[in-house]
């Protein structure tokens, strides 16, 4: 199960962009596509646990 804080955004304020880009609502910021591989549980990894972004927010 992907982070509940992940989304998929395809502009912000100012620009709009070809392809959506990661967003996280935890910090209202881009990420980093290897960060989107947390937030999406991949390689091994888990929001839960290898995402400080998420654990914050979560008070955790």
């Amino acid at each position: 199960m992907a982070c509940p804080y992940l989304e998929y955004r395809d502009a912000d304020e100012a620009h709009s962009f070809d392809t959506e880009r990661a967003y996280c609502t935890a910090v209202d910021a881009f990420v980093q596509p290897m960060r989107a591989d947390i937030c999406n549980d991949r390689y091994d990894l888990h929001h839960e646990t290898d995402c400080e972004f998420y654990r914050e927010a979560e008070g955790l």
